[in-house]
């Protein structure tokens, strides 16, 4: 069922889902996360990744991306480095393993490089920044499929994950369906209101019309 679910997702727009959210009371925006690929949209379960700093002094090389032969076909993989902006958590070899293995996109609390690279081979990346500088001996993994914080929300393995070009936010998969379908309504609400304006009519009546104050619960 959830495959249904993240389908229908996927043909949202993260606003709809927002408000979706904002109706009930939840909070789901990723703060400071933004598309740097393009407009594309990515919807998919989360597949967590957590970095801490590597260790100080000796000679140990600390690669940290090995997590990446794990992650199933179809999942986002979210990154969590505190929003780090001092060394990148993603690149063009990951992208590469990722376009193999069917991987939906990558949602970065830190920062990505290559970025002209995987504009190229299309692949979706949101990031809260971008830098040249390798992660190599400056952050190790520190655990995979745990929960991780993005400001002040907490993403848990499979909560749903939508990105796009507004930004990207965390769905729990508790409540996931109440969510879709409420995003749908509000959707499908605004697309009367814009209807109707383009017709002719004036905007406050379409939305009193179509009562816009409540426009999750019009098809309820």
């Amino acid at each position: 069922m959830q495959g249904d679910l993240v389908a229908r997702i996927g043909r949202l727009d993260t606003a709809a889902v927002s408000d979706a959210l904002d109706s009930l009371g939840i909070p789901g925006r990723l703060a400071r996360i933004t598309a740097r690929t393009g407009h594309q949209r990515i919807a998919g379960p989360a597949f967590t990744v957590r970095y801490r700093p590597a260790p100080t002094g000796g000679s140990e090389f600390h690669g940290a991306a090995d997590y990446i032969d794990t992650v199933p076909a179809g999942a986002v993989i979210v990154i969590d480095n505190n929003g780090s902006l001092e060394c990148t958590n993603w690149g063009n070899i990951l992208t590469y393993k990722a376009m193999a293995a069917g991987i939906a996109g990558t949602v970065v609390h830190g920062s990505a490089r290559d970025i002209d690279e995987i504009v190229r081979m299309g692949y979706p990346v949101f990031s809260t920044g971008v830098t040249m500088v390798s992660g190599k001996n400056r952050v190790v993994l520190d655990e995979t499929r745990c929960p991780i914080r993005i400001g002040d929300i907490l993403v848990e393995p499979d909560d749903i994950i939508l990105a796009d070009a507004n930004g990207a936010l965390r769905i729990p998969r508790a409540i996931a369906r109440e969510v879709v379908e409420r995003a749908e309504a509000v959707e499908s609400t605004e697309q009367k209101i814009l209807d109707a304006v383009r017709a002719g009519g004036r905007l406050d009546d379409a939305r009193k019309q179509f009562d816009y104050t409540r426009p999750w619960g019009a098809e309820k």
